[in-house]
C-alpha cells in the first residue's frame, strides 16, 4: 500500500512540474493562430443571378399585385422546415415598393404547425420578434404550435410594403429560424419583380 502512494505521489510530481514528456520537449513549437472572428450580424450572402417567375410566383404589373405561395415543408429537407424547399437564405423573393403583396403560406409538414411573415432580421434568427414590418404581413398566431399554421392548413396574408430594402421572411414558431426556416425577401425601388437562387439539390 505504501508503495502505491509512493508511485502515485511521483507521477503528480511528474505531471506538475511538466515531467514524463519526450525528452526533446525543449523546443518551442510556434502559437497557434487565433481563428478570425466572424464579422458582427454576417449572415449567408443573398442570391444573385437572374430574376425568374416561378410556378408559385405571380405578378400582375397592371394592378401592381404580387401573389405568392409559399409551401411550409414542400419536402422533407431540414425536417420539413423549408419555404418550397430553400433554407437558410437560399432564395430571395422579390416585390415592387407599393406593390399589394399577398402571400398564400401552404402547411405540408405532416407533424408541425408553421407561421410566416416580414422581419427585418438578417442574422440572428434565434431571436427573432414577431412583429410585423409591415401591417398585415404575418400569419394569425405566429409562435403557437397549436394555434399557428397547423399541417394541412393555408393561411393567406396580405399587405402593401412601403419601404424599400432588404427584409426576411421567417417562421416565428420558436427554433425554426434559428435552423434554416427563412429565406430574403426585398423590397425594390426599381420595381423589380421575381425570385432570385433555388434550393440546394
Amino acid at each position: 500500500m505504501k508503495r502505491l502512494a509512493t508511485l502515485l505521489s511521483l507521477n503528480l510530481i511528474l505531471v506538475a512540474c511538466g515531467g514524463g514528456g519526450d525528452a526533446d520537449s525543449s523546443a518551442e513549437e510556434p502559437a497557434a493562430e487565433p481563428a478570425p472572428a466572424p464579422a458582427a450580424n454576417a449572415g449567408p450572402s443573398m442570391p444573385g443571378g437572374a430574376m425568374t417567375m416561378p410556378d408559385w410566383y405571380s405578378y400582375d404589373e397592371g394592378s401592381n399585385a404580387v401573389e405568392i405561395t409559399l409551401t411550409a415543408g414542400q419536402t422533407s429537407r431540414n425536417n420539413y422546415w423549408n419555404y418550397n424547399g430553400a433554407i437558410n437564405g437560399e432564395i430571395a423573393v422579390t416585390v415592387p415598393v407599393g406593390a399589394t403583396v399577398t402571400i398564400n403560406m401552404v402547411n405540408n409538414d405532416p407533424a408541425m404547425a408553421h407561421s410566416v411573415g416580414v422581419s427585418r432580421e438578417m442574422a440572428n434568427f434565434a431571436m427573432v420578434n414577431p412583429e410585423p414590418v409591415f401591417p398585415g404581413s404575418i400569419t394569425d398566431n405566429p409562435q403557437s404550435m397549436t394555434q399557428g399554421g397547423l399541417p394541412g392548413e393555408t393561411q393567406t396574408i396580405t399587405f402593401t410594403p412601403d419601404e424599400a430594402g432588404d427584409y426576411t421572411l421567417v417562421c416565428f414558431v420558436p427554433g425554426h429560424s434559428a435552423v434554416g426556416m427563412w429565406i430574403y425577401f426585398v423590397v425594390s425601388a426599381e420595381g423589380e419583380a421575381g425570385v432570385q437562387g433555388q434550393p440546394a439539390a
